[in-house]
């Protein structure tokens, strides 16, 4: 576990560092899912793709949105633009007019793409990193754990390079519990939690949160647990970081350039 002081002009100084003079593309709403849809499903299951214009074999960042799985929408964090990296911002349906697992199904959708389309945008299908703040840590997470979500799409997650939880919940996520009808302080741990799919051979892990003292019900010591319980499991690529002073919120603006960091050693 580490204790990171937070320190404003060096993140600055990584951000700048990081900048390139490379001319970079964008493009929006692209669906990710094929076959017979609905129309909730023609509407949230986009994604947008952000990437250089001539570089190839470049990392490949698919970034989930948070918002408690009951809302929210896709945008490329300013953090990651113009840093010599893809990046892949999905969409995916909310709860109450899905429920789970439909949402986790559509994250493995759009991860299962990144690698079916990366290369298309000069990315690397050997370094394909899935990320996300909050329900979007979660989503991520869930991706990276279970390995059942990717099966279908016959992509082992243990392909993927590294996956960054931005203040996730560990535990069954809360809009889960509430679609059951379980008290939101009531901690639950089943197939639905990314603690339950502990395992050694899981791709490396880096758990970011906010200050514990600011952190949203307990999120920081959920994670705490579960990189112990990651360790404990055999995993040797398990990292816990606490930004001192960061609420839920503003957590993501030092992680930013820590998950850059991470993928720039690579």
């Amino acid at each position: 576990m580490k204790y990171l002081l937070s320190c404003i002009l060096l993140f600055l100084c990584f951000a700048a560092a990081g900048q390139d003079t490379l001319t970079y593309i964008r493009k929006d709403n692209i669906a990710y899912r094929t076959g017979e849809q609905t129309p909730y499903m023609r509407e949230r299951c986009v994604l947008d793709v952000y990437h250089p214009s001539k570089q190839a074999k470049l990392p490949v960042i698919v970034w989930f949105h948070g918002g408690g799985i009951t809302g929210g929408n896709k945008f490329i964090p300013k953090e990651l633009m113009q840093q010599g990296v893809v990046v892949m911002a999905a969409n995916y349906r909310f709860s109450p007019k899905v429920s789970c697992p439909a949402y986790i199904e559509d994250a493995a959708a759009a991860v299962a793409w990144a690698f079916q389309h990366a290369h298309e945008f000069g990315g690397d299908t050997s370094r394909i990193y899935v990320a996300g703040h909050s329900a979007g840590g979660y989503l991520a997470a869930m991706v990276g754990l279970d390995k059942q979500w990717l099966a279908p799409y016959q992509i082992d997650a243990n392909r993927i390079a590294a996956l960054f939880p931005f203040s996730s919940t560990a535990i069954t996520h809360f809009t889960i519990r509430k679609e059951r009808n379980i008290p939101e302080i009531q901690a639950i741990i089943d197939a639905f939690a990314p603690l339950y799919h502990v395992r050694a051979d899981a791709p490396p892990l880096f758990l970011y949160t906010g200050d514990r003292e600011k952190e949203m019900m307990g999120r920081y010591e959920e994670n705490a647990y579960w990189a112990r319980m990651m360790q404990l499991a055999g995993h040797k690529n398990t990292h816990l970081y606490e930004f001192d002073g960061y609420d839920h919120g503003n957590m993501p603006g030092p992680a930013y350039y820590l998950m850059l960091r991470e993928i720039r050693k690579k």
